[in-house]
């Protein structure tokens, strides 16, 4: 299975590491602590390369917190976070893939050479669908997400959610086909923890070979997620925590892999490219 891309045809015959690098002042995992502004661009741009060094397959950049309550930033800010990281980061010799719901944000990121947009909206924010059907070859990846991340977890779904998050994705990769987009540029993600509750996130785990049926390749994305703390029995929302859920979320990748994805997308590369070399070897 390839996965078409802008500069890269990904091999997904393995499965792939995918590097979290957030150039927010907010994020829910590390704090801000790559926040990209012009007083530690350095810091963020050296933290791509240390990623990569330490086995990232691809690189995801975020510019906006999608943590539950996150405010909305304004356009010309996530820009400025985000553009200084992508010019850089298309330069390391691996894919890179921009988190982002804002047309206008796509579209600057592919002209700078962008291989991925991974949008947790699936594409139903205005321009959004058409700038990545307008791009001849980007990848994107189309998530599931429940409301929006201002009330998705006041509110979070009701009855059987891999029923519900599986027809959401199967429609989503329609809409974009119908738009002339090959099926061979298209991942899913479940979107674990975005307006799921803590069993409702573990059915899409139990039950993830159930989102292979439509044919696309699957992404996940288990990486400090609260419902890891809430499973191991501490507390979910303490920054202090992070460091702890680094165990239980290399394990859920771990069988994540097991249960069909392809691509995890993590904060902890080292650990998770161990983890899979080791259910490789026993494979």
């Amino acid at each position: 299975m390839i996965w078409q891309t802008s500069r890269f045809k990904i091999d997904l015959s393995q499965p792939r590491v995918m590097g979290i690098v957030n150039t927010t002042p907010d994020s829910f995992s590390d704090g801000g602590l790559y926040y990209s502004s012009s007083a530690n661009l350095a810091s963020v741009l050296a933290y791509c390369e240390k990623l990569v060094s330490q086995g990232a397959d691809l690189l995801d950049i975020g510019g906006e917190s999608t943590r539950p309550g996150a405010l909305p930033v304004p356009l010309a800010e996530e820009l400025a976070r985000v553009l200084p990281v992508v010019r850089h980061a298309v330069a390391l010799g691996v894919p890179v893939s921009v988190d982002t719901y804002k047309a206008e944000v796509m579209q600057a990121v592919l002209d700078l050479g962008a291989d991925i947009i991974n949008d947790v909206w699936a594409l139903r924010q205005p321009g959004a669908l058409q700038a990545v059907a307008a791009h001849p070859r980007c990848g994107v990846c189309l998530m599931h997400m429940h409301r929006e991340p201002q009330t998705m977890q006041a509110s979070p779904m009701q009855g059987d959610a891999v029923g519900q998050v599986a027809r959401f994705l199967e429609q989503a990769a329609s809409r974009l086909q119908a738009s002339g987009v090959d099926q061979s540029r298209i991942v899913l993600d479940p979107g674990v923890g975005f307006g799921k509750t803590v069993a409702q996130n573990f059915a899409l785990l139990a039950r993830q070979r159930e989102f292979l049926v439509a044919g696309y390749p699957l992404l996940a994305g288990w990486s400090r997620k609260s419902s890891l703390a809430a499973a191991c029995g501490t507390l979910a929302d303490e920054m202090p925590g992070m460091q702890d859920r680094m165990v239980p979320g290399v394990a859920a990748a771990v069988l994540a892999v097991e249960r069909g994805a392809r691509i995890v997308r993590v904060h902890d590369v080292r650990e998770t490219v161990q983890a899979l070399k080791i259910w490789a070897a026993a494979s």
